[in-house]
């Protein structure tokens, strides 16, 4: 099995972020490369987890797909050798594409992360917990951990490149973006989030939350891009376990986060890089449970397709 923690690919490098590499192909083309790498609580670990890459990316395909009719996206391909195809270059790399490779159109990337909270979970149920509020702003009395929140509650994020990412109010989104796109994307957001919800839903899955960025291409389209409900942008709960009032059974990275909350509580990490070694229980959990969530949601066996080549899954 290959594990990657960073890929060399014959194109120009543009960004190496927490999870993806981003390379040029044209000026109206990227490449984004989803490693194997995994962060938690915005801190980069150093080891990989197995087939994390193929999940996210091939995950994202999946919805992009779902999403075709409802919402304009980036994704031109996820499949190794249509890539191969429109990009030349790129002959001799299928394996370092293939599954963790997807080819999309170019845009400038709004700098505000579009969250929404269809449950009180994690950080806004700390902050809630605490003070009644979500990123300052008062919200209803008696709410539980885990609650359904409806409607879903739209919670913009500043996006940090390095650090933790914080909490906004709408208020201050428009400050940053303007009333006209600030309406915008809180209403692509909403729309994808209630679909992609219900998809889940039939398939046993609670999606309690998730982020969404966007970007604009140089016509003034707006593009739904990175990822999209994947186990690292959102959290995944079983539905058939489901009790309001505590935390949740999940199928993301829970067991890492679990395992970094002891450590932290422990005094043995202090929450900023560099993050503590991952044992080797953490490591395989985690990659079993965003093989799992990739499972329940498209019905196929991810690990069947074999290691190397993933060509078609996307289609499922």
């Amino acid at each position: 099995m290959i594990l990657m923690t960073t890929s060399e690919l014959p194109l120009r490098r543009l960004a190496r972020g927490k999870v993806r590499d981003v390379y040029e192909v044209d000026g109206e083309r990227l490449l984004l490369v989803a490693t194997d790498r995994v962060s938690a609580y915005d801190v980069v670990m150093a080891e990989p987890i197995p087939m994390k890459g193929a999940v996210l990316t091939q995950t994202s395909a999946w919805w992009f797909r779902q999403f075709d009719k409802i919402v304009n996206h980036h994704m031109i391909s996820a499949d190794a050798d249509e890539i191969i195809a429109a990009v030349p270059a790129l002959k001799g790399h299928g394996d370092a594409l293939a599954g963790r490779a997807m080819l999309c159109k170019r845009g400038t990337v709004f700098p505000i992360e579009c969250v929404i909270r269809g449950y009180l979970s994690g950080s806004a149920w700390r902050e809630y917990s605490k003070d009644g509020t979500l990123a300052g702003e008062r919200l209803p009395v008696g709410l539980r951990e885990s609650g359904r929140l409806d409607p879903p509650i739209f919670s913009p994020a500043t996006k940090a490149e390095s650090g933790h990412d914080e909490n906004i109010t709408v208020a201050r989104m428009r400050e940053v973006l303007g009333d006209e796109v600030t309406d915008e994307l809180e209403r692509l957001t909403r729309l994808v989030y209630t679909r992609g919800r219900d998809v889940a839903a039939a398939r046993g899955i609670i999606i309690a939350d998730t982020k969404f960025e966007f970007g604009r291409t140089g016509s003034g389209e707006i593009l739904l891009i990175d990822e999209v409900m994947t186990p690292d942008s959102s959290r995944f709960w079983p539905a058939d376990e489901y009790a309001p009032g505590r935390p949740q059974p999940s199928f993301d990275k829970q067991p890492l986060r679990d395992w970094l909350d002891v450590e932290r509580h422990a005094g043995r990490w202090n929450g900023d890089a560099p993050p503590p070694k991952l044992p080797p229980e953490v490591v395989d959990a985690t990659s079993k449970r965003y093989l799992e969530a990739y499972r329940r949601l498209t019905g196929v066996d991810l690990t069947a397709q074999g290691v190397s080549r993933f060509n078609g899954i996307a289609s499922s």
